[in-house]
């Protein structure tokens, strides 16, 4: 997630960034480390390159500097697409673990959800976002897996 712009927002002690496709979200100072005081402010702020332009880098007056990242912006702000993609990881990371520690094959598993090979490998690639979060509980059902939701 590209970070497009950033402002300091000092009457609401947070950063604003300009997020690609998300649009502006704020992350008080509170949450950076090290966190902007009264007594030792941003003096500059930039978007970071280094990070791939998906975060900032700021320096505070003392001189010390930290970074700010799109994702911690968008996990503080509960933006649903990252959250979405968050729980399809953990998803995910949890049926390749399961695949690898089963005494069936991939062919039978395939069999079992009702896909081919190359499907089944897609849903197992960690980085594929674009698999649905119903798709990933069918194949943990079928890798005896039990998922339960906890909402607190």
């Amino acid at each position: 997630m590209k970070v497009l712009d950033v402002r300091l927002n000092n009457r609401s002690r947070a950063f604003e960034l300009t997020l690609e496709g998300r649009g502006l979200l704020t992350l008080p100072y509170v949450r950076a480390e090290p966190p902007p005081t009264r007594e030792d402010p941003v003096e500059d702020v930039f978007i970071d390159p280094e990070l791939g332009c998906e975060g900032v880098t700021y320096r505070l007056v003392s001189g010390l500097e930290g970074s700010v990242l799109a994702d911690q912006v968008l996990d503080y702000n509960a933006d649903p697409g990252y959250l979405r993609d968050l729980l399809l990881h953990r998803l995910t990371v949890e049926a390749v673990e399961r695949v690898e520690n089963e005494s069936i094959g991939i062919r039978e598993i395939s069999r079992r959800l009702g896909t081919s090979p190359t499907q089944l490998y897609r849903l197992l690639d960690t980085t594929n976002y674009r698999k649905t979060v119903d798709r990933m509980l069918e194949l943990l059902q079928v890798l005896g897996a039990k998922v339960e939701l906890r909402i607190t």
